[in-house]
């Protein structure tokens, strides 16, 4: 039977808590990068009195886990000007504007972005190149990724989705077999991205943090929760993101 679940929220004095009730056993309470936001997964039988009483004896742990989220860094407003600063898998690369009557295109070679684009291109439409080219580029490092851990796993993935994502790295459906993983990873370390496939193709077989998904990143990947903190750790878009 499909899984069935019910949303809503409750106040903890300071901020609200995400409830999501589902078909499982335990309380799994997340505290989510990068603005701290919580979220609580619970059984259908707990009531939201009971699950408010859990999550503010919780309280303190919450608190702490927010003040490092919140203090994590941010990178700066990019202008997509000549010389500015970008991350190619987490590494550091110069932009080098290159204006040409051609169809702009990106080249990357082991200091600088070559940006090749029409003379009087505007900040708008430079960076939608970029991404652009930052979408292909996590598409083509995923792709083979993805079949690396199908066999292993013991799952397949209908498709694969980049999506530029202000919530979180990567979410998975468990019942299309689909994955979306977050564009700005193709400025993060390789191993992130790995992380990442990984944890979402485990997702197939167990939507929920449960004891058993962490089993089976634990067998699959035991070095995932410090690849998790590192990818946490490192700076994120300037802008606000929302939950």
């Amino acid at each position: 039977m499909p899984e069935t679940s019910s949303k809503s929220q409750i106040n903890l004095g300071e901020f609200d808590a995400d409830v999501t009730l589902k078909d499982i056993k335990n309380v799994h309470l997340s505290v989510m990068p990068p603005t701290g936001h919580v979220r609580i997964s619970a059984p259908h039988r707990m009531s939201l009195d009971t699950i408010r009483v859990y999550a503010i004896s919780k309280l303190s742990w919450i608190k702490d886990q927010q003040r490092k989220l919140r203090a994590q860094d941010r990178e700066t407003p990019r202008e997509y000007l000549e010389a500015e600063s970008h991350y190619v898998w987490g590494k550091r690369r110069q932009l080098s504007i290159i204006e040409t009557n051609k169809p702009p295109h990106i080249e990357l070679t082991h200091k600088a972005i070559q940006f090749h684009v029409r003379p009087g291109t505007n900040e708008a439409k430079r960076k939608g190149i970029l991404e652009s080219w930052y979408r292909d580029l996590l598409r083509e490092a995923a792709l083979p990724l993805i079949a690396k851990w199908e066999p292993i796993i013991g799952v397949q993935v209908a498709d694969l989705f980049i999506r530029r994502m202000k919530t979180k790295w990567g979410s998975c459906n468990n019942t299309t077999r689909t994955i979306r993983l977050n564009t700005d990873l193709a400025k993060k370390p390789p191993e992130c991205l790995e992380y990442l496939v990984v944890h979402e193709m485990i997702h197939i077989h167990e939507p929920t943090h449960n004891a058993r998904f962490r089993s089976l990143m634990d067998l699959h990947l035991p070095n995932w929760e410090h690849l998790r903190q590192r990818l946490n750790d490192l700076p994120v878009r300037h802008e606000r993101w929302e939950y």
